[in-house]
């Protein structure tokens, strides 16, 4: 118990020291009034949480009625947070939200159940455990997910590898796996499917291993359930997105392509990419501190697999769903296998279902190190230090980010007030009006939909990722009293009454 005590104690410290130190305060507690701005999938995601936590209660429980019916999921609002902060919404100031505070959670949280996972495989010593703490706060694929808070949820997977450890010696702890699977779920779907892997991984690894196995399918079909009734109860089912499985898997030098990383990075100058995307989503390097770790756990020791020969299934097929049928290599495309399932464009960053392989070679190698014994304890100690210093660079890259202070390019002195005053809000033109290559005004739009939200009011459009019912775009209605109206440069606000506010056009009946 006082191992315990320690190892999740001391990891919980080293988290929350280093969300300290990468996110300023104006950033983990945010405001209305601020002299700058969120960008980006940073912004959609604050204008979600403002608007729900001003929003009535409603059935579904996630629909935002001021964002004309969004489901706060689709703007990965981060429901997990988000509900508990409705309750408190009373108390928490103006203009906030919870966006920024997830990402300390997130650090902490990373620590904390790394040494959960790390245990739940027998290994409960109190060095080993920091080690491993320090290497999975150090993973480039956590630490560089920043932009898009959801995804830093990687504590979801390490749960679920701690889970499905626990629930092959203790059926009793599927009582834990079925709840936490909703919870998965409100974080991120991407992150619930991963967990649901490696939960159904259990009972495959019994039934392989000639051990009892129809208790853990029934708790693994509990999982699974508990998630799909959560979905329909919530309005997830029906929505879609834009498709294109394959256009955001990962290349197969990825884990070994050192982007951003301290010793090696200068080898390569972006990540590495053969569909014309860019490479971001497939970004999996691995870490020198990993790679070191997988090496010398695999000299020192081989490794034995045959007692987990599900989780080690479950992991192949999250590899190859990472790598999608269109199979890049360096920068070419040496298997295409189009088209695909009409149920996997749903997955469409599907370069994302690596990181549960990653998180598992951690597990592994940390755990064919400690049977080395000293000696072996000793190097996962070193490559603890490895991969800490090879995420430097990503770490950097954070906390510019999370320090960056991108001005209004609005007059936002003078908008609020009249935000503050309107009844209802009209942007023009609203979002599924702009075509798709005039990013230019999707920009300027996202901005006055986050300024909007400071003091949420009904507002006529939303960027959303998956709608039921996706908008349509329509010619705006006659002006009603109360409304504020607001035109982006070179579209007719189709009103009178208006006047010039910098470039853009402001009316009131």
């Amino acid at each position: 118990m006082r191992a315990a005590f320690f190892a999740y104690g001391i990891s919980a410290l080293i988290g929350a020291f280093l969300a300290i130190t990468l996110f300023p305060l104006d950033f983990l507690v945010p405001q209305s009034g601020q002299d700058w701005r969120a960008a980006g999938d940073a912004a959609q995601h604050a204008i979600a949480q403002r608007h729900f936590l001003a929003d009535a209660w409603r059935w579904p429980i996630l629909r935002i009625e001021t964002l004309g019916g969004a489901n706060l999921a689709f703007m990965d609002g981060i429901p997990a947070l988000a509900l508990p902060l409705k309750l408190l919404a009373p108390l928490l100031p103006e203009g906030f939200h919870g966006i920024g505070l997830f990402y300390a959670l997130a650090w902490v949280g990373q620590a904390v159940v790394a040494v959960f996972a790390l245990r739940g495989f027998g290994e409960r010593r109190v060095v080993p455990s920091l080690a491993v703490a320090v290497m999975a706060l150090s993973m480039p694929a956590f630490v560089m997910r920043f932009g898009h808070a959801a995804l830093t949820g990687h504590f979801v997977i390490l749960l679920a590898l701690g889970l499905y450890a626990r629930v092959l010696g203790d059926a009793r702890w599927w009582a834990a796996a079925i709840p936490f699977h909703v919870l998965a779920l409100l974080v991120h779907p991407y992150l619930a499917l991963m967990a649901l892997a490696l939960l159904a991984a259990a009972p495959l690894t019994l039934l392989l291993r000639g051990e009892a196995w129809r208790g853990a399918a029934l708790g693994a079909a509990g999982a699974a359930g508990a998630m799909g009734a959560t979905m329909a109860l919530l309005g997830y089912l029906g929505a879609e997105g834009d498709g294109g499985f394959g256009q955001y898997a990962m290349n197969l030098l990825s884990p070994f392509w050192p982007h951003r990383s301290w010793f090696l990075g200068q080898l390569v100058s972006t990540e590495v990419d053969a569909t014309g995307h860019g490479g971001w989503e497939g970004y999996n390097w691995l870490g020198l501190g990993l790679i070191l770790a997988v090496g010398a756990g695999l000299m020192l020791r081989p490794a034995r697999i045959g007692r987990h020969w599900g989780l080690v299934l479950a992991l192949l097929g999250l590899t190859a769903l990472a790598v999608s049928f269109r199979v890049g290599l360096g920068r070419e495309v040496i298997l295409d296998l189009r088209p695909v399932p009409e149920f996997l464009e749903q997955f469409r960053a599907s370069g994302r279902f690596f990181w549960p392989v990653a998180y598992a070679l951690l597990i592994g190698a940390a755990l064919l190190l400690r049977r080395a014994g000293p000696r072996g304890i000793a190097l996962l100690c070193v490559c603890a230090a490895a991969q800490f210093l090879d995420a430097i660079p990503a770490r950097a890259a954070l906390r510019a980010w999370a320090h960056e202070r991108a001005a209004w390019s609005v007059d936002a002195s003078a908008l609020r007030p009249l935000l503050r005053e309107a009844e209802t809000v009209t942007l023009l033109p609203s979002w599924p009006c702009v075509p798709r290559e005039d990013w230019m005004s999707r920009v300027r739009l996202l901005e006055l939909l986050l300024l909007a939200s400071e003091t949420p009011r009904p507002v006529n459009t939303a960027y959303v990722a998956r709608w039921r019912t996706p908008p349509r775009c329509e010619a705006p209605a006659p002006m009603r009293p109360g409304e504020l109206r607001i035109a982006l440069p070179g579209t007719d606000p189709a009103a009178s009454g208006c006047v010039a506010l910098g470039d853009l056009t402001v009316c009131r009946p």
